[in-house]
């Protein structure tokens, strides 16, 4: 047992287990009579308990909290496997009528689906969790390091693509497989984003191009970026334990001795205001995230307007009006203090219904399965180590420590996207990273639609028939 447990007694969601428990018993007794609430309510509780037992059973298992991203892996994997196993009550449609998974004797519950809608569409939970995120770490970060730290990104993030790209051909080379399918249809769509803001586009561009029809490129393209991003997720959570020394920052992007040590440090008085915490903090910062995100999607709206055929997400918008607001200095102090309050309220106890979310919704264990092959997998891993070492590489020439650089700049290339993001960086204990990270994922995705358009109209005659 844990010295932990035995000193203050086990805890799960900041309780004590016997009332943990009481709470649990009602949530799941609820789900598996089919009457537990919809919409928000319904899914939040059950997300927080079914996250926090998953997430306890993580950082509780020998080899798994230590070397495989501890509670982070287990809620996502966990959840996934639970849905693969019909063990959350789902429906689908049969012959014109629903169907549901489970014999439920009080009523019809359709969770799975439930928790897509409160998770997924535009503006639910996944939204609302990022825009807290993005918005109070930018803004609680030290003015002047985030002005010099974003100068010295973009290096790191193409030092992670080359190395990603020839990682991933030298190794179909050596095995024998089509080296232009795998750097299009592998490591190109691993680099790109996740699936909404990567393969989606990557596979209307192929199809524009004439190589193949978008189902067609969808159909090897979906498989690595969900290999890929299970391999980003698991590298993230074992080099954090075997980088160690001069090489890991410990949470800091920049070495202390690329800048002036001043300019790493927190101001008293700043740490002060952000301790003491009150209720109108957290509604204040809910608002001005909320706002924020709002201004993502009003620039969006207008960049498409212009009609330049490079989607630009609401989140890449997001961050540079943020980030322009954190070194120009515009944002009042006490609006900066609300908005890291609430960030950090968001992040401690909302985090694992967040992974649970990524495990329900995204993480198809039926797809992995199915497209799972020796040579399918090296691949994908080639590609993904190629993106920490390039990444790794590049940031120490620039000022980085190579870690945070290598996860940052280079496995939050090669996950999927924002929800990769947060699975990521919580297997590597980096959450307050997440910015550099949405960089990669939004803008660094922008930038691999640009060079697929290039590489598709010089490369695509050399690949092979899928």
């Amino acid at each position: 047992m844990d010295n932990s447990i035995r000193s203050k007694g086990l805890e799960l969601f900041h309780l004590p287990w016997q009332i943990f428990a009481i709470v649990a018993a009602v949530v799941l007794g609820a789900t598996y009579l089919g009457v537990l609430p919809k919409g928000m309510t319904g899914c939040f509780v059950f997300m927080i308990v079914v996250g926090d037992i998953l997430s306890w059973i993580g950082d509780h298992t020998p080899v798994v909290k230590s070397y495989l991203g501890g509670g982070a892996i287990v809620v996502i994997f966990g959840s996934a496997l639970l849905v693969y196993f019909n063990l959350i009550p789902a429906a689908s449609t049969v012959g014109g009528e629903t169907v549901y998974n489970m014999a439920l004797p009080l009523g019809k519950l359709d969770l799975v689906g439930n928790i897509g809608t409160f998770f997924k569409t535009t503006g639910g939970f996944l939204d609302w969790y990022i825009a807290a995120l993005i918005t109070g770490s930018i803004l609680g970060m030290n003015r002047k390091l985030l002005a010099k730290a974003a100068a010295r990104y973009f290096p790191a993030i193409f030092g992670g693509l080359l190395c990603a790209f020839a990682l991933c051909c030298g190794a179909a080379a050596l095995m024998g497989y089509p080296v232009m399918n795998a750097l299009l249809l592998i490591a190109l769509p691993i680099m790109g984003g996740g699936m909404g803001a990567g393969a989606s586009p990557l596979s209307k561009i192929f199809e524009s191009s004439g190589t193949m029809t978008a189902a067609e490129a969808l159909s090897v393209m979906t498989p690595a970026v969900a290999i890929g991003n299970a391999v980003s997720i698991v590298l993230a959570g074992v080099l954090a334990k075997v980088i160690r020394g001069k090489l890991n920052g410990g949470g800091a992007l920049m070495r202390s001795g690329s800048v002036d040590p001043k300019e790493l440090e927190i101001d008293p008085e700043m740490q002060k205001k952000r301790e003491h915490i009150t209720v109108t903090n957290m509604g204040v910062g809910l608002l001005v995230s909320g706002g924020f995100f709002a201004w993502g999607y009003i620039v969006q709206g207008a960049w498409n307007a212009l009609g330049t055929g490079v989607t630009i997400h609401a989140y890449a918008w997001m961050i540079i009006t943020v980030a322009v607001c954190k070194i120009t200095g515009i944002v009042p102090e006490s609006v900066e203090v609300a908005c890291f309050q609430w960030f950090q309220f968001v992040m401690r106890n909302l985090t694992n219904v967040l992974l649970l979310g990524i495990g329900v919704c995204y993480l198809e264990i039926g797809t992995v399965i199915r497209s799972f092959s020796l040579t399918y997998l090296l691949l994908c891993t080639a590609t993904c180590i190629g993106a920490f070492a390039g990444a790794a590489f590049v940031g120490r020439l620039v000022g980085f420590y190579p870690f945070e650089s290598g996860v940052t700049a280079g496995l939050c290339m090669s996950n999927m996207g924002g929800t990769g993001d947060v699975a990521v960086l919580s297997a590597a204990d980096r959450m307050e990273l997440m910015p550099f990270a949405q960089i990669s994922s939004r803008l660094g995705g922008a930038i691999i639609l640009l060079l697929a358009s290039l590489m598709l109209s010089a490369l695509s005659q050399f690949l092979t028939a899928v």
